[in-house]
């Protein structure tokens, strides 16, 4: 969940915006329709375009999402959870394009969870960004794992909030970037209530703290995702009451010379992690456009 997360995402120049991801079509007959309304002006058309997804004209939006808190969960566990809910989604998103006039509603949730210690490694990532063993793992009580999300090296654990957001984006904005941009914007909106200001640190996603001073930036909360015909998987991990010990371990995110901190250090004092959780849960809500269900 770290800097090269966004590698695959939608480019915002119009003529690459034909690709969605790299799981994603590249034909433009597939990956992208074109609906234009003409206005004419004095003998001067004028075109407006707007972009719209096969599988979008072929489906009623559902904004609707199932949140579920699975509280501490194994890290495997949690991901063959999510892979199920991700291809159900495909699934359906699939069956509607084939099968006009049959379409039904693509399903959402969203996930809430806390892990035993784990590190997860992108498929973007460098193993050289792990700083011990597997032995050395063993002996923190931690497991390690290679797994299908954007990013380098992070660690999972208790005191953190792991979310994972399964979304049809084609019910909500099928934009990867602003996407993104939204769990961003929710993670700052959360901590700003708690008196931190986070931020944007040019180059890479996630919130930081003091991002404007390369010596004192710190990370808060890290984002890596997937995504394949505008369906979402993985997603942020929100530090509240983290054991940032674990962090010496790997180089977070690739990076060397950035730590990372947690709302715990950065308060002097632990916070209520259901309190964080619900603050969190609805400023993504009102973010993406979500009703709970």
């Amino acid at each position: 969940m770290c800097r090269s997360e966004r590698r695959g995402s939608l480019p915002t120049d119009s003529s690459l915006a034909l690709r969605e991801t790299r799981e994603g079509p590249t034909d433009s007959s597939l990956a992208l329709r074109m609906t234009g309304e003409a206005i004419l002006l004095k003998s001067k058309i004028t075109v407006r375009v707007k972009s719209v997804s096969p599988q979008r004209i072929n489906q009623q939006m559902n904004n609707s999402v199932s949140f579920q808190d699975l509280d501490v969960i194994d890290y495997k566990e949690a991901w063959d959870y999510q892979e199920k809910l991700f291809k159900g989604i495909i699934d359906q998103k699939m069956f509607n394009r084939g099968n006009p006039g049959s379409e039904k509603q693509t399903s959402n949730y969203l996930l809430f969870c806390e892990h035993p210690h784990v590190y997860t490694l992108g498929k973007n990532g460098s193993e050289n960004n792990l700083l011990v063993n597997m032995l050395e793992l063993q002996q923190k009580e931690a497991t390690y794992y290679k797994i299908n999300r954007g990013g380098d090296i992070t660690y999972h654990g208790p005191g953190q909030i792991v979310g994972y957001p399964i979304l049809d984006l084609d019910n909500f904005s099928p934009d990867i970037h602003q996407y993104v941009a939204n769990l961003e914007e929710a993670i700052i909106r959360t901590i700003a209530e708690y008196g931190l200001e986070g931020e944007r640190l040019k180059g890479a996603s996630g919130v930081w703290l003091d991002a404007g001073n390369p010596a004192k930036a710190r990370k808060i909360c890290a984002i890596g995702i997937r995504s394949s015909r505008w369906v979402t998987m993985h997603g942020f991990a929100f530090n509240v009451n983290t054991d940032l010990s674990y962090f010496e371990l790997i180089n977070p995110c690739g990076y060397t010379d950035k730590k990372a901190t947690s709302m715990q250090k950065e308060l002097g004092e632990p916070v209520p992690m259901d309190e964080v959780k619900a603050k969190l849960k609805a400023h993504l809500g009102s973010i993406i456009g979500m009703r709970f269900v």
